[in-house]
């Protein structure tokens, strides 16, 4: 008697999960492990992607500005000016689109006519003999008060804000230009006290404004990037590390001194040999003394 009971039971139980409801259960199931996967997927989505949509979001969002008065010296306006984090070790910061490429062309064409040998500081004991091979480039100096056409003194006013640094405490441009095989071995751009003796004013920072885009070589390269290569075994030619590829109107700022004052050792860099094309960059020093020159 009991076992007709359970087997009755049984039966009632089979006939309620008829195929239409076995069916509804297998699509809840699928269902309900599709969305499982997804938020497990995304929760574990690295750091970078989720910063990099903060920053996107940041961006597009922040449309209107509440402005502050200004001091006397300041402005009454926000100003924008994209850039890219490079590096912390040296401090490096890539600016795409600084300068328009008529820009460019109209810089290279103050330039082309002055042109000499790029010289070199040299420490004590040093000769210009004894140094050749180390900068191959051709430069000329020329600063804003001597372009009458106010192209620098725009250039000038945009790297201030760039840099965070007043105009004044930057000196001429340096305009350079690279034929195929030429180079800059690694040096620093700031002048060690021990070496080349007292500094009446550091270079602080430096910016690149690229002239032209250089079809291969022609990099600027730091090889001491977050302390690699930092031994005795680098001979200040290999062009290692991080590699910043020229191209026509970007700009790279990076710093030579710590906040303290002392230098920043990852801050050595070169430009690696021209293999294809032709590289013109213009190069200003931030100095850390009001209305330097050169």
């Amino acid at each position: 008697m009991k076992a007709k009971t359970v087997k009755a039971n049984w039966s009632l139980r089979t006939k309620k999960f008829s195929l239409p409801s076995v069916f509804l259960l297998c699509i809840f199931f699928f269902l309900a492990g599709f969305f499982g996967f997804s938020f497990f997927h995304h929760s574990q989505e690295d750091e970078y992607g989720v910063r990099v949509r903060l920053l996107e979001k940041s961006v597009k969002d922040e449309t209107e500005h509440r402005l502050l008065h200004a001091g006397k010296s300041g402005d009454n306006f926000i100003t924008s000016i994209p850039f890219q984090v490079l590096s912390w070790n040296p401090r490096a910061l890539y600016f795409p689109n600084f300068a328009s490429a008529e820009q460019c062309d109209r810089i290279i064409e103050m330039a082309k006519a002055e042109l000499s040998p790029s010289r070199l500081m040299l420490r004590e004991g040093e000769t210009e003999e004894g140094t050749k091979g180390i900068r191959t480039s051709s430069g000329m100096f020329i600063s804003a008060s001597e372009d009458k056409t106010g192209l620098l003194e725009v250039i000038d006013e945009k790297i201030a804000r760039a840099a965070k640094i007043p105009k004044t405490h930057g000196g001429a441009y340096n305009i350079l230009r690279y034929k195929v095989g030429q180079k800059y071995n690694s040096h620093y751009d700031a002048f060690n006290p021990a070496e080349y003796g007292p500094q009446e004013s550091q270079r602080v920072a430096s910016f690149l404004l690229y002239l032209t885009d250089v079809p291969e070589g022609g990099e600027t390269m730091f090889p001491f990037e977050n302390g690699s290569n930092m031994d005795s075994s680098y001979n200040f030619e290999d062009c290692i590390g991080l590699k910043i590829k020229p191209l026509k109107g970007d700009g790279l700022l990076f710093y030579s001194l710590f906040p303290n004052g002392t230098i920043d050792p990852t801050s050595l860099h070169g430009s690696c040999p021209v293999i294809k094309g032709e590289k013109w960059v213009a190069t200003k020093w931030i100095r850390e003394q009001l209305h330097y020159d050169v």
